[in-house]
């Protein structure tokens, strides 16, 4: 497939697809801003790439078409496949694992660009690359990799590989900044380069390997309760890798996408950051909400607690107002969404007003637990996020948390060495009565820290799996 930019006019015809293909991509956005719009939204997006794909098949001389529709067909069937048994908490690390893939891809473009320049019309009469292509290969290959090593250090701490906990190297914000000033500098110098060579053969691999290594360090200083924002992060830097091609190969379609892309999860990491009181220039520096004092595993604390039952929570619970429930991770990996709902509906039919609080980090990526909820079909309604409802847990009979734990943990609040230092959390402590569902005393957090809620006068914990014990409770309550 020829890959170069056109040399002849723009075919308006081309141009209007691409342009269409642009709406389509706006629109998609838009509805995934809203879960009651989000159907729309992958629709749309999954039109706009239908016709980008065709338009650009169409309009360019292929190699080989058998050769590509083979791989669409194969690729195809792998997303595919992977879409219908990945589970809801594997959500995370697939989206991580999608991420190096489009920084891959990108690396491998510019790669393939740098080989054969002339294929891809970026070279002038002397057969030299331009200088404005060194640069889109050079900034191209460099956000590239630093998106693929980055999404695989985010996989492996996602997936349970890799320490949750931020792991801290010394002087890494000078190691960093040393490194990306390095990169930048190599980019100029490819970039001003004309004679080809070794010499220039040589700079385009060390911004590759450095781009690479740059990636690696800025995430593994990150620890777990900040990583829905890496997730945003890392989605912002495979937009702006895949626009960067597209400038390589003259293709509009990926210029706009990427755009888009990059831009929506800069400003999403943005938002993040500022509901987590976290800088966003800390997020690209990395080791955001961390310092070393807070880098290591909290240790449990042996105090006094007291256990509850289903038949505890069931009877306190039919004789409350207000209820507000608090999901987290733990219910993901229980998939106890369905018997929440169920227990919802029942509390409702007693009479009680029941309400679902939202953290902005909830879950390992952004949205993950709204998905959940909407999956099993609670009302959007009854759904707030923590600026909306924070305030009411002084007046709620119940908090009811089901397998959070960081976001309602008051050492964010307190504890200056805590690698949650900082970020708003629910005030579930000024509840009256709070329902702590957790699979043991044993463990702590994601970020590594132990709970004080777990040991207040007003709290009981309710020991076991998740949607078991949900189950449980909706029985009570009959």
């Amino acid at each position: 497939m020829a890959a170069g930019s056109d040399t002849g006019p723009v075919n308006p015809w081309v141009a209007l697809a691409y342009l269409v293909a642009g709406v389509f991509f706006i629109l998609a956005l838009r509805g995934l801003s809203s879960p009651e719009t989000s159907r729309a939204g992958n629709r749309y997006g999954m039109a706009g790439m239908a016709i980008a794909v065709v338009t650009t098949l169409v309009t360019h001389d292929l190699a080989n078409i058998y050769e590509i529709i083979g791989a669409i067909v194969i690729g195809g069937l792998i997303g595919f496949l992977i879409a219908r048994r990945i589970a809801m908490t594997a959500m995370p690390q697939l989206v991580a694992a999608f991420h190096s893939l489009v920084g891959l891809a990108a690396v491998l473009v510019a790669l393939a660009a740098w080989l054969n320049p002339g294929a891809f019309g970026i070279t002038d009469s002397a057969g030299q690359i331009l200088t404005v292509s060194r640069v889109e290969l050079g900034l191209g290959v460099a956000i590239g990799a630093i998106t693929f090593s980055g999404s695989v250090i985010a996989f492996l701490k996602l997936n349970g590989n890799m320490s949750g906990s931020p792991i801290m190297l010394p002087m890494r914000h000078v190691i960093n900044l040393g490194v990306l000033a390095a990169i930048l500098g190599m980019i100029a110098a490819f970039a001003i380069s004309a004679q080809g060579g070794a010499g220039e053969g040589q700079l385009f691999i060390w911004i590759t390997a450095l781009s690479f290594l740059i990636g690696f360090l800025l995430i593994i200083p990150i620890g777990g309760a900040d990583m829905p924002v890496v997730v945003s992060m890392l989605n912002s830097y495979s937009g702006w890798a895949a626009a960067a091609m597209g400038f390589t190969l003259g293709n509009t379609a990926m210029i706009i996408t990427g755009a888009l892309v990059g831009s929506s999860g800069a400003i999403l990491s943005y938002i993040m950051c500022r509901a987590m009181n976290r800088s966003f220039i800390s997020v690209i520096a990395g080791g955001f909400g961390a310092d070393a004092s807070g880098g290591e595993k909290g240790e449990k604390i042996d105090r006094p607690w007291k256990r509850g039952s289903a038949e505890d929570a069931a009877y306190m619970m039919k004789q409350a107002e207000n209820i507000i429930i608090v999901p987290g991770y733990g219910m993901a990996v229980a998939q106890a969404q369905h018997a929440l709902r169920e227990m919802g509906d029942a509390l409702k039919e007693e009479g009680v007003n029941v309400k679902y609080a939202i953290h902005p980090v909830a879950g390992r990526m952004p949205g993950h637990m709204n998905v959940l909820l909407a999956e099993a079909n609670v009302p959007y309604d009854e759904v707030f996020e923590l600026e909306d409802i924070n305030s009411e847990f002084a007046q709620a009979d119940v908090a009811f948390i089901i397998g959070a734990n960081d976001v309602v943990n008051p050492a964010a609040k307190t504890d200056k060495g805590s690698p949650i230092y900082g970020m708003p959390v629910f005030d579930v402590d000024k509840a009256k009565t709070i329902f702590f569902i957790k699979r043991s005393m044993g463990g702590v957090g994601y970020a590594g820290v132990d709970n004080e809620v777990f040991y207040m006068d007003n709290t009981m914990m309710l020991l076991s799996d998740a949607k078991k014990m949900v189950e449980e409770i909706v029985k009570s309550l009959d």
